[in-house]
């Protein structure tokens, strides 16, 4: 049985006009696809009226962060994509 990870992600939106639901939707979306569990979503203030969009998950630790930086980077408005945490979870 494969290790179970806890990852923290940072998405940032283009604009402070990015709509931020349509994001968490889409992130969401594929992520459970992904098998993600236990998905959590945080918006922190940057700057200027721009919101950061944390997103806080379990996932396999096969999968890999590559795989999740590369189908979140490719969602509509999305700028950046960090991941900001990783640690095995344990239990």
């Amino acid at each position: 049985m494969a290790a179970v990870v806890s990852i923290i992600v940072k998405l940032m939106p283009e604009s402070p006009s990015s709509d931020l639901e349509t994001i968490k939707t889409e992130a969401k979306s594929r992520l459970e696809k992904e098998e993600a569990k236990n998905l959590s979503f945080e918006e922190k203030p940057i700057a200027f009226g721009l919101k950061a969009l944390y997103i806080k998950f379990a996932l396999d630790e096969q999968k890999g962060t590559d795989t999740i930086e590369s189908i979140l980077s490719t969602i509509k408005e999305v700028s950046s994509v960090t991941i900001e945490d990783y640690r095995r979870a344990f239990g």
